[in-house]
């Protein structure tokens, strides 16, 4: 609860339901209290279980806690739940209703028979107050707009346009017309400079809405920011260029290639392990 902000009876909710109280075999032959499987990014022990499909694979932990920070981490970093962390770390009854409505599990009941068990058995009692939260995800990933100081090269074009930063870097969003051939100019950069700041080889059309950075990306993303759970079908460049990092570094921290287009679930670092 004070690491990421999950209310501590949800966390309990949670794993009684899906570890049948931790009488289920994998709570008891694999410490794996929430279901998780292996995924294609796990390189760890492994247990063969019969659940959706004869024999899958599933997660084997040497200590509970390792199943716990699994799923804390599943919950925290992706985008689904994100919204989830703007609600109080109190008010599990919000929290029960957000997992549901997000998708978290399909049974119609399982906000209901979460908020039973946190009741019948009192586990909000473990919900205590902390010395300190940490900040959702959805406000440090809040762009800020960037006000250029005179005879910055930014200031004459700020004038016109938003200038955001993300990370400490400055960027803006495309609009109509846009290319990057037109921002180098406006910007006073060279096309081969802009093109190098959005790690792009040669020039491409640019969709309004498109993030065009101003400046190099830094080495890994701001503190709160540690990791980023995929969604199928999202390349390596996709989440550098939504942290503002370098490509190199999160293809060097993964060990992936840069041109690798992951899996849904996957758990990518985004600053230096």
């Amino acid at each position: 609860m004070q690491e990421y902000g999950i209310p501590a009876s949800i966390t309990l909710a949670q794993a009684c339901i899906e570890s049948g109280n931790g009488t289920s075999r994998l709570a008891r032959e694999a410490n794996n209290h929430f279901g998780i499987k292996c995924h294609n990014n796990w390189t760890g022990k492994t247990i063969a279980h019969t659940d959706d499909a004869p024999n899958e694979c599933f997660r084997k932990y040497d200590h509970p806690r390792e199943s716990f920070k699994d799923h804390a981490e599943f919950l925290r970093y992706r985008d689904r739940y994100a919204f989830l962390f703007d609600l109080s770390p109190y008010d599990y009854k919000g929290w029960a209703q957000g997992l549901k409505s997000a998708g978290y599990a399909t049974n119609p009941q399982y906000a209901e028979m979460l908020i039973r068990l946190i009741e019948d058995y009192k586990l909000y009692e473990y919900d205590r107050p902390v010395t300190e939260l940490p900040i959702p995800p959805r406000i440090l990933e809040q762009p800020e707009i960037v006000l250029p100081e005179v005879g910055s090269p930014l200031y004459t074009a700020g004038l016109h346009r938003t200038i955001y930063q993300i990370n400490q870097v400055p960027y803006v969003l495309a609009g109509p017309g846009d290319s990057y051939a037109s921002l180098a100019r406006e910007f006073r950069l060279f096309q081969r400079e802009i093109l190098r700041f959005n790690e792009l080889k040669k020039s491409q059309p640019l969709e309004p809405g498109t993030i065009v950075y101003l400046a190099q990306k830094k080495k890994q993303a701001a503190k709160g920011l540690p990791k980023h759970v995929s969604e199928e079908g999202e390349s390596l460049r996709d989440i550098a260029q939504r942290y503002g990092v370098r490509l190199a570094s999160i293809s060097a921290y993964n060990k992936l290639h840069k041109n690798a287009i992951l899996p849904e679930g996957r758990l990518i670092l985004l600053r230096k392990p």
